[in-house]
């Protein structure tokens, strides 16, 4: 990496081409920003005093084909400043104009062929060509906007309207602003050297880093076909895919996440032979990038004709994608979920409850299994396993290595998953039984209050008569409620002995006194006395009578006068054996 003080003319320079890549997102400075640049424009031009305008960072890049007519001799990728030098054309562009001189914006700002030095990518690139091709505007016009709005034009004509030609001088200009220009190597790895310089910037996704890598001028029609009509085909697209979602400690956008399972599911085929060794680093979130550079390099490719490029992967993971979106849903939360509609309630128990290390398997079911009733059962056993587990409180920590030795091995059916899951003899893998999980509803509460509404609201979904005249519903809309509260002491009867304290101390942290319900009890409610708290206090202050209608985990249990140690057992020991029921271990199937 080489860094030094440059003026425009040096980033510039003559036989210079910069390519913004694909993964660079468009040109977004606004009214302020363009205000304030005009004003030190003018600065500078007065006093001829140094003007810093920020860092440029340029990776050297081989010369593409198709820049053979401009005489290229020197192209450079913009990793991070095309802000600042995008405003810098649009800026004397209109100054030229103005002065009719545009020969002089020609010359130092465009290559031989006409073409300008800065190359948009495909966002702007309309609209930046449309200005910069302009020869003459006479003062008062402005350039029209396109079939949408473009900050380009908007700078342009910002600029064109509001310079004053008699108070700027563009050699000065181009004399007494300096940038770092930051020069980096082929081999190096701009990301880091990004993050290093950038401390307040955003990370570039696995997605803007792979677009970059498969696509540059060269194919475009490729990165229409496979890219942008999947990924980037309108604004809801692209915001599907960009969401973010929370990933156990992590938060990440959808499209890393499709990346991260696809790349799972393609280490996991034998015909690549991906060492061990390979799989283990693979798996790392955070060099999801390097990994599939690697695993293209040395695994992928290797196993297609090396004079289709790119193309085979491409089509695979078109394919994939299209998969994933047909499959995934991380709005699924927020609509209500029936007893029998199993990818939808897989999704809850992915972006409900956290649980996205089923992502690639699941993703591996929708490829290879075609027969929605098989899929189906698959998905049964798949959320039975997960939340007998998540009752049972057995761990997580295995997951990504059990579900990913389910696409190693090949499992596409259910009687073979059923058996590969109940082989599992450990807490780490262990199908837990109906014993245990009858036994985890009588034990004490150590899940969170998500998991908890997870569990009741799944099994919410399963046990209500289909006639019930209500809608259960969406997964977000309820809230969790301890039945006799953590604060008994302040309005409930104490028991007479240390023991019997203690007893319901314990008991009430028992599966059988949570529930949920429609809203968050108020507190001067939620510690109330039995009576009180399942009336209420009219409309202001809403007891469990109001926010729990038509919940069938409810049945009976605000027609008691009192609320005890022994009818949490009463009621833990119903919601065990419809758990049962519910999620039924693969031998009931």
């Amino acid at each position: 990496m080489d860094a030094g003080k440059q003026i425009i003319d040096g980033i510039f320079a003559v036989n210079r081409r910069l390519e913004i890549p694909f993964y660079q997102r468009t040109y977004v400075w606004t009214e302020d920003q363009w205000e304030r640049f005009k004003d030190d424009m003018e600065y500078i031009s007065i006093t001829r005093k140094p003007y810093f305008l920020g860092s440029v960072i340029l990776k050297q890049a081989p010369t593409p084909s198709y820049a053979s007519s401009a005489r290229v001799t020197d192209t450079r990728v913009v990793i991070d400043g095309q802000q600042r030098m995008t405003t810098i054309m649009l800026f004397f562009k209109a100054l030229y104009l103005r002065k009719n001189l545009n020969d002089y914006f020609i010359t130092d700002f465009c290559l031989q062929d006409g073409s300008p030095k800065l190359a948009h990518g495909r966002a702007d690139q309309e609209a930046f060509r449309k200005v910069i091709d302009i020869e003459k505007l006479d003062e008062g016009e402005q350039v029209e906007e396109l079939e949408y709005q473009s900050n380009i034009i908007d700078a342009f004509n910002y600029f064109f309207k509001n310079i004053n030609p008699d108070k700027l001088d563009d050699i000065a200009i181009k004399q007494f602003v300096t940038l770092i220009g930051i020069d980096i190597a082929q081999s190096e790895d701009e990301q880091q050297i990004f993050d290093t310089i950038n401390s307040l910037g955003v990370k570039l996704t696995t997605a803007e880093l792979l677009k970059n890598h498969l696509f540059n001028r060269d194919n475009e029609k490729d990165y229409e076909e496979y890219w942008e009509s999947i990924f980037e085909k309108d604004p809801e697209e692209r915001e599907w895919w960009d969401a973010e979602v929370v990933t156990g400690r992590l938060k990440r956008t959808i499209v890393d996440l499709f990346f991260d399972s696809l790349l799972q599911i393609l280490v996991q085929n034998p015909k690549y032979g991906v060492s061990a060794e390979d799989k283990i680093a693979y798996a790392k979130v955070d060099q999801l990038f390097h990994s599939y550079q690697d695993f293209l390099a040395e695994y992928y490719t290797k196993q297609h004709d090396a004079s289709d490029g790119n193309i085979p992967f491409l089509k695979e993971m078109s394919e994939y994608a299209k998969l994933f979106r047909q499959t995934f849903d991380p709005a699924a939360t927020e609509s209500s979920v029936m007893a029998d509609d199993y990818l939808k309630r897989i999704n809850v128990v992915i972006f409900g409850l956290k649980n996205s290390t089923l992502i690639p398997y699941i993703l591996y079911l929708t490829k290879y299994v075609h027969d929605v009733n098989q899929r189906n059962e698959m998905l049964k056993i798949l959320e039975s396993y997960i939340m007998r587990r998540m009752v049972t409180r057995d761990t997580t920590k295995n997951y990504n290595r059990l579900f990913n030795s389910l696409i190693l091995r090949g499992i596409d059916t259910s009687d073979a998953l059923a058996e590969a899951l109940k082989s599992g003899d450990d807490t780490t893998t262990r199908f837990p039984s109906d014993a245990d999980l009858i036994m985890a509803f009588e034990n004490e509460y150590k899940l969170t209050n998500l998991q908890t509404k997870g569990i009741l609201y799944l099994m919410e979904a399963s046990i209500r008569p289909k006639n019930s005249g209500t809608d259960i519903l969406r997964f977000n809309a309820y809230s969790l409620e301890h039945l006799m509260p953590k604060k008994w002491r302040n309005n409930w009867d104490i028991p007479d002995t240390e023991e019997a304290q203690r007893e319901r101390d314990r008991k009430l942290l028992t599966l059988g006194n949570l529930a949920i319900i429609t809203q968050s009890l108020n507190a001067s409610i939620r510690d109330a006395a039995w009576v009180r708290k399942c009336e209420g206090e009219g409309k202001e202050k809403p007891g469990l009578r109001a926010c729990s209608t038509g919940l069938t985990t409810f049945e009976g249990v605000l027609e008691k006068d009192t609320w005890s140690e022994k009818e949490i057992g009463k009621r833990g020991e119903r919601l065990a054996a419809e758990a049962v029921q519910v999620w039924p271990y693969p031998d009931a199937l």
